[in-house]
């Protein structure tokens, strides 16, 4: 998925929104049943705008709904068996220990299990080695 452009919101993005839509739009493309870290995220997003770490990804994922869904695409729609009125798989991102927002668990769990996403034993965080995604890998 492409983020928005100049032409789509028609102004400019500030450093901010650019960074927020250059999140959003990685982790939109997110596969169902794959997961990424918050730092993966912060350094692929990184390399591209030279800022951003693990924090700044989690300030966008809590904003993601409403700050900044200015910047997802009107209509958008997220790939897999939970599609509830999500326009950005956000379970689907998770911290460093493979653990979704504390905030958010049960129903992290519950999309992660129904998109066949691999996880841990005890069923409480996602198995990075079988299920974390790259870019490249699609």
């Amino acid at each position: 998925m492409e983020e928005p452009t100049e032409e789509q919101t028609g102004d400019p993005l500030d450093g901010p929104d650019e960074y927020a839509s250059a999140v959003l739009a990685l982790v939109r493309r997110i596969p169902s049943g794959r997961a990424m870290t918050y730092g993966l995220v912060a350094e692929i997003v990184g390399e591209r705008l030279g800022r951003g770490g693990p924090r700044q990804v989690g300030n966008v994922m809590a904003g993601s709904g409403d700050r900044y869904a200015h910047l997802v695409p009107d209509g958008a729609a997220v790939i897999g068996p939970v599609q509830d009125n999500h326009p950005v798989p956000w379970w689907r991102v998770v911290n460093a220990s493979g653990a979704p927002p504390a905030r958010h668990l049960t129903a992290a769990l519950d999309a992660l299990r129904a998109e066949g996403c691999p996880l841990t034993r005890d069923g409480r965080r996602v198995d990075l080695r079988r299920a974390v995604w790259f870019p490249e890998d699609d």
